[in-house]
């Protein structure tokens, strides 16, 4: 009391405070208070445990043999758990569903946080004040239900949710409301992900004091995620509900009416898959040399994890989907057709490293042919080659390691050769000579190297520029007809190198070493790419003066047209048919040009990290924004971009008007914009609070609109005129931390929102904006959208252990059948709806390598569109379902069975025969219900391989394609063979293992496109 009266004396000084100021100053004060008091508490019980659990150590001791005959019995645990009963309860304890010797532990962190909750750090950081552990019974929650009930009091304090703290009801909200952690800009370091349990060692000596703090404060910030049903029998009206703990938070979804028996709910892997269908955007940035044609027709290129073939007269897209992290870099083999890639390292959900490598895979068949480099490369794979003078026997490899080793590889043997270090200096291109087997050249930082491989051994010499300036960087080098090498560098010249036959002075290098012979001043600024024609010529591309020049044989110049600014800097040139050349740029475009017609754009996508996504509610149609300040709308059957316009600030959310006309779009600032849909022309611009606004929403019948922002206000507006004029009409006030997802009812009276620290609140709109305390009030509203992730019916997609910022983004399709969902593992899952089960199962898709951001179904189901964070890409999805029978396909837009097929291509590749072996069996009769022999193309080391096609016979018993295209068992049927790497759930994905397969080259079933609602 005599803390609350100094506190209360220290605002009343405060004069000019309005009133509303200090009734939001009293609120702080009674959370800070209650604060406090949950803290001494847990203070209490924790040092209770620990002399509990030492005068049980003693007698463990005493009693050691006695207590190991004892089986599955633990006094230590039982002592520990009784240690913690909620008052009121009983010291019988009700076994959980997961230890029958223990009961359901969840761990409560205590943040201290300012009255506003509003200033979040953007520095990451886990360092609460107190861990406290707290012990909720199954058979204790009848003493805790007042806390269910306790109503905020004042208006601007948090709402209230039913508890697990182990203290009296108070009339203050429960600590667990209060708790206000950081989004995933803002969110502190995620914690280790464990089993659900928190396990104690029967030892007979005790630790050190200091080991024992150590062990309990680590197990107090073990984060679970458990879930159960409550039986509310003080209240028949509110029924039963489902209590979940998020990062030891209580979260409570009351049951609808509807379910009878909760326990006769059942959540099923949906019968749709998705299809990776079309890929938006291009890394351009901060790569180079990644644009090639094929002679197929496509240009190759990369994005997130995923490589694209592109036919651009056809405008049809296949992709190699075999990577789990982000490609970096791109080779041609010599017969055009095989591709190898490499990728940077990563990490998986569970914190398991994903290694860097390189990938040999077939561009007709999409079919991994090799993986090179597992355990061997560190970082990332900066720079590959295919050797020339040996029709590509061998492989260069560049790893970014501080040494940057240069590997040469036998990649058909897998076999590494040859490994040196090369240098600390950035490395940016390796190359074979083409007539010379032995000679390899790396260039970047001040250097280029000229090496001498010979058999296991690689001699370096290096080039020495003489009287000629030395550049910061050689960026790039082509071969002349001669065999004499092309360098450009930073500067922007042209150096020749010829190898010296004449013997040198003493001293003054090694006979056969390569020296200049001729300068050219080829661009303003640098010379960031070089081309090689098939006719002779030779294409460069400039940097600071955006020009491509042509050059004749003899190196003179014939023409030159430069880059429009909006496209940014040139970073690939490729040649392309007939007089046309392909250009890669910084700004992720891809352009297609000509001398004389000029360029046109091919591939465009965002720049910067995405966030804002948006489906136009009747056309196909769909919108994003990032914090590149883009703004762009796609049409999804075209493929191709409708408008784009530059806004003033980041963008980070967006909604349509349910007429179409207008979307509204939210940015970092408080400021939000409404863009005719059809003209891209500025509506009406208005500003909700000074912090990022994080999610839009219109009502059904387009007359409110719901702003949600990180100042953890809901700001409503009255629209009229078809969304071109809005008028405040009300704020919601009682979140206590920032505003995430928000949906509508249909009757636009209600809406149910959640925040960053786990609260789902309802409101009552019609009723000035007021929260409804009463929340099983509003458990059988039927939303008319559901992108909440908290909430009964989607509470099943959260993973256990998750601590609250691994979901991104979810939303329900149109017609209720499934839910996407967003993650931050690079994933697209696909569950049923409802998902109201813990541990769904869920269908796994992976293409990005970045958290995905956001996800939207266009407006009939028949797609789905997923955003990346870091990737800047955009992912187009197509929904199928699934036939009973197996149906080969071998990509989503494949060359077709004539080009897939033909002999004549696969004689080209005759180290790596792709035509079935004599012992696959033939096709079975179509009234045979025998399982076909499945062709698995990936690259598995424990497969047996024949010519780099693994053959795997599945189990006799019915299998399902799994996300990635693979067959393999269901859940409920054991693993085929030893000849794959045995799936542990149909939920396995590319990247759970370092050999996945590619979902466009694995025979699957593609199954019908699925059929949206009439």
């Amino acid at each position: 009391v005599g803390l609350f009266a100094g506190w209360i004396s220290k605002y009343d000084s405060i004069s000019a405070a309005s009133a509303s100021d200090v009734q939001d100053r009293l609120s702080s004060l009674e959370l800070r208070v209650q604060q406090q008091e949950d803290e001494i508490a847990v203070m209490k019980a924790a040092l209770a445990d620990v002399l509990r659990r030492l005068a049980l150590s003693e007698d463990t001791a005493a009693t050691g043999k006695k207590q190991t005959s004892t089986k599955g019995h633990n006094p230590l645990r039982e002592a520990y758990s009784m240690s913690c009963i909620p008052n009121g309860s009983s010291g019988s304890r009700k076994p959980s569903h997961r230890d029958r010797d223990s009961s359901t532990v969840s761990v409560t962190r205590k943040d201290t946080f300012s009255s506003a909750a509003k200033r979040y750090s953007e520095r990451k950081k886990d360092t609460p004040p107190m861990e406290g552990i707290k012990e909720k019974q199954e058979g204790s929650s009848q003493p805790n239900q007042a806390n269910d009930k306790a109503p905020p009091a004042s208006p601007m304090q948090p709402s209230p949710s039913p508890s697990s703290s182990s203290h009296p009801p108070s009339p203050h909200p429960p600590q667990s409301q209060r708790q206000a952690l950081e989004s995933k800009g803002t969110s502190p370091a995620k914690s280790a992900k464990r089993g659900t349990g928190i396990e104690r060692s029967q030892s007979s000596t005790w630790e050190s004091g200091e080991e024992s703090r150590n062990k309990l404060v680590k197990a107090a910030s073990t984060s679970k995620l458990l879930a159960k049903v409550v039986k509310n029998k003080n209240s028949q009206a509110e029924g039963d509900y489902i209590k979940m703990f998020m990062r030891g938070r209580p979260i409570t979804m009351f049951i609808p009416a509807d379910v009878e028996n909760y326990e006769d709910v059942r959540t099923e892997l949906p019968p749709e898959r998705l299809k990776l269908e079309w890929v938006y955007g291009y890394r351009g940035k901060d790569c180079r040399a990644n644009v090639y044609l094929l002679p197929t027709g496509e240009s190759v290129y990369f994005i997130a994890s995923v490589v694209v073939l592109f036919n651009y007269e056809e405008r049809t897209q296949r992709h190699y989907l075999g990577h789990t992290d982000s490609v970096k870099c791109l080779a041609v083999h010599p017969d055009k057709i095989r591709i190898a890639t490499g990728q940077i390292a990563g990490v998986d959900k569970d914190g398991r490293p994903l290694q860097p490598h390189v990938r040999v895979w077939d561009s007709v068949s999409l079919s991994t042919l090799q993986v090179i480099g597992l355990g061997t490369f560190e970082r990332g794979v900066g720079s590959l080659a295919f050797s020339k003078a040996d029709s590509g026997t061998h492989l260069a490899v560049i790893d970014d390691c501080n040494d940057h080793m240069l590997t040469v590889w036998d990649w058909q043997k897998k076999s590494k050769i040859a490994e040196i270090k090369s240098t600390n200096e950035v490395v940016l291109v390796v190359e074979f000579h083409p007539t010379d087997a032995n000679t390899i050249v790396t260039c970047g930082k001040s250097h280029i190297f000229f090496w001498t491989w010979a058999g296991t051994s690689l001699a370096r010499k290096q080039g020495i520029f003489g009287k000629y300036e030395k550049p910061k960087f050689v960026q790039c080098l082509a071969f002349l007809n001669n065999g004499d090498i092309l360098t450009g560098d930073s500067g922007g010249i042209m150096l020749i190198w010829c190898r010296s036959t004449v013997e040198p002075s003493p001293g003054k290098g090694p006979k056969g070493a390569y020296q200049i012979s001729r300068q050219i001043k080829a661009h303003d600024g640098s010379v960031f790419t070089l081309c090689q024609m098939r006719n002779g010529t030779l294409l460069t591309g400039g940097g600071k003066d955006h020009k491509i020049i042509l050059w004749d044989h003899d190196l003179n110049p014939e023409r030159d047209i430069e880059v429009p600014d909006q496209y940014g800097t040139i970073r690939a040139v490729a040649e392309g048919k007939g007089e046309q050349f392909l250009v890669g740029t910084s700004r992720n475009f891809i352009l297609r040009g000509t001398f004389n017609d000029g360029f046109q754009v091919e591939v465009q996508g965002h720049t910067d990290e995405l966030w804002g996504l948006a489906s136009h509610p009747f056309k196909d149609l769909f919108l994003t924004c990032a914090q590149d300040r883009q703004v762009c709308l796609w049409n999804s059957v075209d493929h191709s971009l409708e408008w784009t316009r530059l806004l003033d600030e980041h963008g980070h959310c967006a909604d349509f008007h349910p007429s179409g006309a207008v979307v509204a779009i939210g940015t970092h600032s408080g400021k939000w914009y409404a863009l005719d849909a059809e003209t891209r022309d500025l509506v009406a611009i208005h500003t909700d609070g000074n912090e990022q606004l994080s999610v839009m929403r219109f009502s059904v019948d387009g007359t409110l609109l719901a702003v949600g922002s990180h100042d953890n206000f809901i700001y409503l507006h009255t629209v009229s005129e078809k969304g071109r004029k809005y008028t405040r009409c009300g704020k919601c006030i009682g979140h206590s931390s920032y505003i995430t997802h928000l949906d509508w009812s249909p009757d636009n009276k209600f809406i149910m929102s959640n925040s960053g620290d786990y609260e789902i609140l309802y409101w009552d709109i019609p009723n000035g904006c007021k929260y409804i305390r009463n929340r099983s009030e509003c458990k059988d509203i039927d939303w008319t959208t559901y992108t909440c992730v908290l909430g009964y019916h989607v509470f099943g997609v959260w993973p256990e252990g998750s601590d609250g910022t691994d979901i991104n983004a979810l939303i329900r399709s149109h017609n209720r059948k499934v839910i996407a969902l967003a993650d931050d593992f690079c994933k697209v899952h696909l569950f049923q709806y409802p998902c109201a089960r813990p541990k769904a199962p869920s269908h796994k898709y992976s293409a990005h390598s970045s958290h995905v951001t956001n996800v939207t179904f266009m407006h009939n189901d028949s797609h789905l569109v997923s955003t990346g964070g870091k990737d800047t890409s955009v992912m187009q999805w197509r929904l199928v379902e699934k036939t009973p029978s197996l149906v080969p396909s071998d990509s989503s837009l494949s060359l077709g069975e004539g080009l897939l097929h033909n002999s004549i291509l696969r004689a080209a590749i005759p180290a790596v025969p792709l035509t079935p072996t004599p012992t696959e069996p033939a096709a079975p009769p179509t009234t045979t219900p025998a399982p076909p022999t499945v062709l698995d193309l990936t690259s598995d080391p424990t497969a047996a391989h024949c010519g780099g096609v693994a053959l795997v016979t599945p189990p006799p018993t019915p299998t399902s394609p799994t996300t990635n295209g693979r067959q393999e068992s269901s859940p409920e049927t054991p693993p085929p063979a030893e000849l794959t790497p045995p799936p542990s759930d149909s939920t396995l994905s590319l990247k759970d293992s370092l050999e996945p397969s590619d979902d466009t080259a694995t025979p699957s079933d593609e199954g019908r496109p699925f059929t949206p609602p009439s």
